[in-house]
């Protein structure tokens, strides 16, 4: 196996549960932290990628957040609906989705493997912000 073929992340290398934190950093800015989990959970067509945590919005109370997406072959990432979102570069580097009006453009950093990074750019006529999470392979997921 080559180097490159070593760096290329593969669906099945997320699969188990993952430390999650999240800023969400608007341009005008308001500024969120989400501190949670990611889990992607093995089902019929490939893994089932949910995140629970705790949204903090200062001067808010925290609430509690929850999104999910499916994650299939060729690491493509579909909304809960089936809609495609983005497809994940294998290496790491940018993907990017519409959303008319938004323009929504990630950046996925796998360098710090099993540890890695996103961000994304949102842009739109009422939307500007970058919000980049953390993953880290959850504790009980360790040898």
């Amino acid at each position: 196996m080559t180097m490159a073929e070593a760096q290329r992340r593969r669906l099945a290398d997320f699969e188990g549960a993952w430390e999650l934190t999240r800023e969400i950093r608007h341009d005008a800015g308001a500024q969120a932290v989400f501190a949670g989990e990611a889990i992607w959970i093995p089902d019929e067509a490939g893994l089932l990628y949910r995140e629970t945590g705790t949204l903090t919005v200062p001067g808010g109370a925290p609430m509690q957040a929850e999104r999910r997406y499916l994650w299939r072959a060729g690491l493509r990432v579909y909304f809960e609906d089936g809609r495609f979102f983005h497809q994940v570069p294998a290496t790491g580097g940018t993907a990017e989705h519409w959303c008319d009006p938004d323009a929504y453009t990630v950046c996925y950093d796998f360098s710090d493997w099993p540890a890695f990074s996103t961000v994304w750019r949102v842009e739109g006529p009422r939307k500007r912000y970058e919000m980049s999470s953390r993953y880290r392979r959850h504790s009980r997921n360790r040898a």
